[in-house]
């Protein structure tokens, strides 16, 4: 069952387990509050275990770049809005994976790896993407990096 992400009141609700619970959280509000302010939708996530179809759809995408996270996945979601299909699956290590999978035939189709404040590169990404930072008040520093998606998902 998937739960809202409260972007007001940020929860560590669901990510417990991560060394970076509070930046993680704050990361997955900055999300939710992206999509409430763009495309006045609610990004609600659910367990990793119960989101499986969407894992494995994120998991063929990277395994075709040669990318196989470590880190356990904490919670996964995936919606669309407009046209284009995401997926976002959180964690434990405080990496934020999303897809963002145009439907049309003509359109932008990425990976998005963002890390939360206090984390680390993971060994599976430093040598493959540099990480710009940013800033959220909800979030802190983010680091961000990403690749264009080719072939059909």
């Amino acid at each position: 069952m998937r739960t809202p992400v409260d972007f007001v009141n940020v929860s560590t609700a669901g990510l417990e387990s991560s060394p970076v619970a509070p930046a993680l959280a704050g990361l997955r509000a900055n999300e939710a509050r992206y999509f409430k302010n763009k495309y006045d939708h609610v990004f609600a996530v659910g367990p990793a275990a119960e989101e499986t179809e969407t894992l494995d759809w994120v998991n063929r995408i990277l395994g075709d770049r040669d990318l196989f996270i470590a880190s356990p996945p904490l919670e996964v979601t995936e919606f669309e809005v407009e046209g284009i299909r995401w997926a976002y699956v959180f964690y434990q290590s405080g990496l934020s994976i999303n897809v963002l999978y145009t439907l049309g035939d003509a359109g932008k189709r990425a990976v998005g790896l963002k890390l939360s404040e206090g984390m680390e590169i993971p060994a599976e990404l430093a040598d493959k993407f540099k990480f710009a930072r940013q800033k959220s008040k909800l979030a802190g520093v983010i680091r961000g990096s990403f690749f264009v998606i080719k072939g059909e998902y």
